[in-house]
């Protein structure tokens, strides 16, 4: 008898557990391909290289069904458990700003790096995961019905993470939001079940993002530099070894100029639970390197959440 309540007892604790488990956070955009069919597009300037990107925000102020659509899939995903932020207030947020600078620089030589505006929105608003949506409508003698695609990208790393495609069924009342909401519910569980296995493997293993280490010209020293014995490309090598999630990243390429070192495991958020991204980790190994006996300084800069680029020789 008291085997078989510490069974039914164990059960109860797995299935609260489950229950309680931690969500992605998610924000619902118009996909690529939905914006450049129907002319929702602007061009930005990253260094001197024009690039078309979505315009959300026309995309918004313009089209009718947009809004409803984002609402109607955004409350089965809510319905599921997970926490959505509205990207349309984020870009409202983002307009309220003052003029904001798109380009970081180096106060000494002017070498700079730019954001695009996506970059910017998916920082503003620290989501784990960007879902985006496509549509189409088809019309028949029988009525109408619409296509579908969703694709969830982890807004660090820019990996798809999970799709789902569908067609809804024929109808000649409901309009395009209802018929999208009802095609995407009778898909959603297995899309579901992909952005949950991948937020576990986040939480288990850590976040990926990815860290680039470079030098100004003008620094006299190099990736080379010994101290103690040690290269600072081997003093670095061993400090991600201390900080990441189970020691895991790979240094895919070193020179004496550079390091660049991609699937960088860091934990989500730190002993406070605040979030930890690319810029607040690698700020760590930033105030490293400034203290003795290294007594480096440099130039932190970052390319959205996921990226973070630190420039040795001074800020």
């Amino acid at each position: 008898m008291k085997k078989t309540l510490f069974t039914l007892f164990s059960i109860f604790l797995a299935i609260i557990s489950n229950a309680q488990a931690k969500k992605p956070t998610l924000m619902i955009l118009p996909s690529d391909n939905w914006c450049v069919q129907r002319y929702f597009i602007s061009e930005f300037d990253n260094q001197g290289t024009k690039m078309k990107v979505p315009n959300y925000k026309q995309a918004f102020q313009e089209d009718a069904e947009i809004g409803q659509v984002i609402s109607k899939i955004g409350s089965l995903m809510i319905d599921r458990g997970f926490p959505l932020k509205d990207a349309e207030q984020e870009i409202k947020n983002l307009e309220q700003q003052s003029a904001e600078d798109n380009m970081t620089s180096s106060v000494a030589s002017g070498s700079s790096l730019s954001e695009s505006p996506l970059d910017k929105l998916k920082k503003r608003a620290k989501a784990d995961i960007i879902i985006q949506i496509w549509w189409s409508l088809n019309k028949t003698a029988a009525g109408k019905s619409v296509n579908f695609t969703l694709e969830a990208f982890d807004a660090y790393t820019s990996k798809r993470i999970a799709a789902s495609t569908g067609t809804g069924a024929v109808s000649a009342t409901e309009v395009i939001p209802v018929m999208l909401q009802q095609a995407v519910n009778a898909n959603i569980d297995p899309f579901v079940t992909q952005l949950q296995s991948h937020f576990t493997d986040m939480t288990e293993n850590g976040r990926e993002i990815t860290v680039r280490i470079k030098k100004w010209q003008n620094w006299p020293d190099n990736l080379e530099k010994e101290f103690d014995g040690k290269e600072l490309t081997d003093i670095i090598t061993e400090w991600m070894q201390k900080n990441t999630v189970k020691g895991r990243h790979n240094v895919s390429d070193a020179t004496e100029n550079m390091m660049t070192i991609e699937q960088v495991r860091i934990p989500i958020a730190d002993a406070n639970g605040k979030s930890i991204d690319a810029r607040l980790f690698l700020k760590d190994l930033q105030k490293f390197l400034r203290a003795a006996p290294y007594n480096i300084e440099s130039k932190l800069m970052i390319r959205g959440l996921g990226e973070a680029i630190l420039v040795l020789g001074e800020k």
